[in-house]
């Protein structure tokens, strides 16, 4: 359902999933744009007609560029024990992708990824990242690949195949042909974990909008999927 600007995928006592929109933060900064978790919690505010602070917790995060799934905790109880879910890698994490050039083979990409001073770079010192990928199609010499994000680092997938020659299509960031105005060409599509209290397995499922360039080259994949 949808709620004002907010995509509502799921909702229950425990947990709220929602669709984050491309370029919207997920938590506050200097910036004082809106932000996900500010309008999540005006959300339960107004539909519980809840006095005071809503308590909403942030256990994972999504780069502003990113759009996709996400998940937030509504008791702290949930949170805890979400958070552990995603030390242990408990959560599956999946990931669509436009990568500039041919890559060819399906693989693995592992590496080191160091955050420091707010600068991402792939150094010894980092903490272990890895991923696994599959591609799906190439097309004008694009290509679409599914990412199983293993551990979750600051812009991993995109540090990670850019460090190969192979930047995410549209990163201003990490690619040096990337034009201003073109939009990162990442979604997190595929969202699975156990939910924090019942016995049951929760999976999430959403998809980028294939009218826009550079899904729209990718359009029947995607669809399908």
């Amino acid at each position: 359902m949808e709620d004002g600007k907010i995509k509502i995928l799921y909702e229950d006592n425990h947990i709220i999933v929602v669709e984050k929109k491309v370029n919207m933060l997920v938590q506050a900064d200097s910036t004082h744009d809106l932000d996900l978790l500010t309008q999540t919690k005006k959300y339960l505010k107004e539909k519980y007609q809840k006095p005071g602070n809503v308590y909403l917790g942030l256990v994972h995060r999504l780069d502003r560029p990113v759009g996709g799934i996400i998940v937030f905790a509504k008791t702290s109880k949930a949170a805890a024990r979400l958070s552990t879910s995603i030390k242990n890698h408990e959560f599956k994490k999946t990931y669509l992708a436009i990568i500039d050039g041919k890559l060819e083979h399906d693989g693995v990409l592992k590496d080191n990824i160091l955050n420091k001073d707010n600068k991402v770079t792939i150094d010894d010192l980092g903490k272990e990242s890895k991923l696994e990928y599959k591609v799906l199609r190439i097309k004008e010499d694009k290509t679409l690949v599914s990412i199983n994000l293993i551990t979750g680092r600051k812009h991993q997938i995109r540090i990670q195949f850019a460090s190969r020659g192979f930047p995410l299509w549209g990163d201003l960031r990490y690619n040096k042909n990337a034009k201003v105005g073109n939009q990162l060409a990442l979604w997190a599509t595929r969202l699975e974990f156990k939910h924090p209290t019942k016995d049951e397995t929760m999976i999430f499922k959403s998809l980028p909008n294939t009218q826009k360039y550079p899904w729209s080259l990718f359009k029947e994949d995607v669809d399908n999927l």
